[in-house]
């Protein structure tokens, strides 16, 4: 641990999260910040495979929308991960390149898609962060724990009990996502699974045999769920736009098999402006000015404890 003191100054707790805690740190040679990722090692189990996973992938991807992994320090009882530093997530600053780094995923890796998992810098970058819950579909498990997603942004095929999911519960999350820049709420608020699945059938509708072939063999379907029928998202959302309210249904398909995936939400006339070369920067995009009409019904509680969060991982 003397040479991780020596090489880094530890400052502020950033946040903490289920196997680690992450600190604003500062490279005493550069003078530049960084982010801590410390992981107290188990003398009898070691590394956790979160952990073992997060650092696999982390050297495989390498892209300008995520977040990067700059060393890993191993001292006999503690683990740290040393990443770039990210001033804030999307709670505080909702950008559309976080479509942008989705879609610059690998289309194999699948992992845990919530706003405090969006991080952003000071100069309006967003990345992608956390990948201790990603999961490689070359890496050879049976099944993946159905503890991926943050419940409120969990599809409905995992809370269903769904053991054999793909990348399209990330664009169940995208969609989540997408509805809360418009509203400033999460869209669907359960407390429990349960809870959580009679949210989303209040909105989208209860499914059956016939809107989702299969549904009924999924572990956790109950043939009494109460019936709802789908609700108007123009009722729920009123400012949003005719483009994103057909993204928003495309995202939140109950069905996994019909969302949209990262490469076709990126391709929806709604991102048309963005996809333009001759975009002029600067001017304030039709989402900015949605997030900047939401950012003021929130409290200011609310938000700096968001703040904290964007590392919490």
């Amino acid at each position: 641990m003397s040479g991780m003191s020596s090489q880094f100054q530890q400052l502020e707790k950033l946040g903490e999260g289920t196997y680690a805690t992450v600190y604003k740190g500062k490279n005493r040679t550069l003078g530049t910040y960084v982010a801590l990722k410390e992981i107290n090692l188990d003398s009898e189990e070691g590394t956790p495979s979160t952990a073992i996973r997060e650092i696999s992938l982390m050297k495989e991807l390498k892209h300008e929308n995520i977040v990067t992994l700059y060393d890993v320090i191993h001292t006999e009882n503690k683990l740290t991960l040393v990443f770039e530093y990210m001033d804030n997530d999307l709670k505080r600053y909702m950008d559309i390149h976080g479509y942008n780094s989705s879609g610059a995923l690998d289309p194999r890796t699948v992992k845990d898609l919530k706003p405090q998992n969006l991080l952003i810098n000071s100069k309006g970058v967003l990345k992608l962060g956390d990948f201790g819950l990603a999961r490689a579909f070359g890496i050879p498990v049976n099944t993946f724990s159905n503890e991926v997603v943050t419940l409120w942004y969990r599809a409905p095929d995992v809370l269903l009990g769904s053991r054999n999911y793909s990348t399209s519960i990330d664009m169940w999350s995208a969609g989540c996502i997408l509805a809360e820049m418009f509203t400033g709420k999460p869209l669907f608020s359960g407390s429990s699974n349960d809870d959580q699945l009679l949210k989303i059938f209040r909105i989208m509708g209860t499914p059956n045999e016939r809107t989702w072939p299969g549904v009924s063999g999924y572990p956790n379907y109950k043939s009494n769920f109460a019936l709802f029928i789908p609700q108007d998202l123009r009722v729920l959302i009123p400012n949003i736009d005719n483009e994103a309210l057909d993204l928003l249904q495309g995202l939140l398909q109950m069905r996994p098999d019909t969302r949209l995936s990262a490469r076709q939400a990126l391709h929806h006339p709604w991102f048309d402006e963005y996809n333009n070369p001759q975009k002029i920067y600067g001017q304030p995009s039709h989402i900015q000015q949605h997030v900047d009409l939401t950012s003021q019904s929130n409290t200011s509680s609310n938000s700096n404890m968001m703040a904290q969060q964007g590392y919490n991982y």
